[in-house]
């Protein structure tokens, strides 16, 4: 059985990391038998979670996780799209995963009362003399990979702008279909999810979460994959939250 090694649950969220979601909603969708443990970064071959052991192999990264499902079990989550829809969903995955996700992370980094309320308590089981300096440490690195991101160089606002004008082409894209690419799944949902959810989640107040609410056809969104992959997870739909 694949091991996957994620964050757990968090944040009002069935997983912390929108990684990690992402790869746990592909093996559901591949059908594939999993259990899953608690891990931190350094215990992955790349130094970040998600990573996973099938049958002894170690696999890290999302999207290497992806390609080795559909090499080693012939699941192919993009079934039924043209070639041009799989350029489109790729071209999805990438602005996601680079632009939306650091939207994210400043939202839950670099704010200090998200910072606070949430990643801060990563550390609560570190020594005490150091566990300020660790937390200081962390952020600090964090908010330096934000910068580099290009987000991190502009004002609050102007940095939500930008993040907005990704979510308005999501929102776009999804129209008035049940998915992004059509009435089925596939694999940029996974990503999506993960991403959204983790913007959207009750957990954090931000500018950022206010503008992604917004979109109503996001939140519903939201919504319809957690009943499909986490049906169990206690999850307020966001149109009743709202």
């Amino acid at each position: 059985m694949i091991t996957l090694y994620g964050f757990g649950a968090g944040f009002g969220l069935p997983e912390i990391s929108p990684f990690v979601t992402k790869t746990e909603v592909q093996l559901k969708m591949a059908g594939l038998p999993y259990r899953k443990e608690r891990a931190m970064p350094p215990a992955s071959p790349k130094g970040q979670l998600p990573f996973i052991d099938d049958g002894g192999e170690a696999v890290a990264d999302s999207t290497f996780i992806r390609a080795h499902i559909e090499r080693r079990y012939g699941f192919d989550f993009d079934a039924g799209l043209s070639l041009a829809e799989r350029a489109q969903a790729w071209a999805f995955e990438r602005m996601i995963e680079h632009h939306v996700y650091w939207a994210l992370v400043g939202a839950r980094w670099v704010d200090p009362v998200n910072f606070a309320k949430g990643p801060a308590h990563f550390f609560d089981g570190a020594p005490e003399h150091n566990r300020e300096k660790l937390r200081e440490d962390a952020q600090f690195r964090v908010a330096e990979n934000y910068l580099l991101s290009g987000l991190g160089r502009h004002a609050p606002d102007d940095d939500v702008d930008l993040a907005v004008r990704s979510l308005f082409a999501l929102s776009v894209q999804l129209g008035d279909k049940a998915y992004l690419m059509g009435n089925k799944p596939c694999g940029v949902d996974a990503t999506a999810f993960g991403a959204l959810a983790g913007i959207l989640t009750p957990f954090f107040e931000s500018g950022l979460r206010q503008r992604a609410e917004g979109f109503p056809n996001l939140t519903a969104y939201v919504d319809r994959m957690m009943d499909n992959y986490y049906p169990e997870f206690a999850w307020t739909p966001l149109r009743q939250a709202a």
